[in-house]
């Protein structure tokens, strides 16, 4: 589609956790259709916490949902994939952005290393895209969210060189500033509960719903507490130059004998 004054319009790839009906992605698909043409492509439910993982060993199906909305009865990474590969399928042509969200609830910290949210993002940064991945808190306002989250899609597309991942966070309310941080830590209140079924047979719960924020100067924590909107760039690189020496002194020790 050609924009007024003749420049195309980006082309945005859509994508979340939540699933294609959860409310928050239809709201964020509204909002960027007012500046960009907007495909999605997302799990065919619910995929909380699924990390970064492709679907290896089974079968995926894809559902064309109409007016460009396609599901994935997969992960959200696989979502991303298969929207990426799948030629002319679900994308007219190579996608200008990935944007993940809008999630319900906020993915801080180490919750990166564990969000399909940020997951579906990460898949499109791997692939030389720019990508946002953007959550909210449940009582945030979700309409202004979206014009955040639209603002920074529009503005990472005049300043982004090659692949970039920004993940950002909406507190509660409406009155935000915004900022740019780093992951905080976020700790849980850690643990597993063994249960018994009404047959008897015994199931588990993994991890418990209280969080901790430690401070941290500079945070998405820190932000988010202060009813901030962090921004915060996330790596693409696995290789750790903090830990190189102390690879060199493990291996080192190795090859002497201990």
């Amino acid at each position: 589609m050609i924009a007024s004054g003749g420049m195309e319009r980006p082309l945005v790839l859509l994508s979340n956790d939540d699933g294609y009906r959860a409310r928050g992605i239809e709201r964020l698909r509204a909002a960027l259709r007012r500046v960009a043409d907007v495909v999605v492509c997302a799990p065919e439910t619910e995929q909380s916490a699924a990390s970064h993982s492709l679907s290896l060993a089974r079968p995926v199906r894809l559902y064309d949902r109409g007016e460009g909305v396609f599901s994935v009865d997969g992960t959200p990474a696989d979502a991303v994939y298969v929207a990426l590969h799948a030629g002319t399928r679900v994308l007219p042509r190579r996608p200008d952005f990935v944007v993940s969200g809008l999630n319900c609830g906020p993915n801080l910290g180490d919750d990166v290393f564990y969000s399909g949210t940020v997951a579906a993002a990460r898949e499109g940064a791997l692939r030389g895209l720019p990508s946002i991945a953007a959550s909210a808190a449940p009582s945030a306002d979700l309409d202004r969210a979206c014009a955040y989250t639209v603002a920074l899609v529009q503005a990472t597309l005049q300043t982004a060189r090659g692949r970039v991942l920004l993940n950002v966070n909406f507190p509660p309310g409406s009155d935000w500033t915004v900022c740019v941080t780093r992951s905080g830590r976020r700790v849980y209140d850690e643990g597993v509960e063994f249960r018994r079924d009404p047959r008897g047979g015994e199931y588990l719960w993994l991890g418990r719903p209280a969080t901790e924020h430690r401070p941290d100067s500079g945070s998405d924590t820190e932000a988010f507490d202060a009813g901030r909107v962090g921004v915060t760039p996330l790596a693409l690189e696995p290789w750790s130059e903090r830990d190189y020496e102390l690879a060199r002194a493990t291996v080192a020790r190795v090859v002497a004998g201990g």
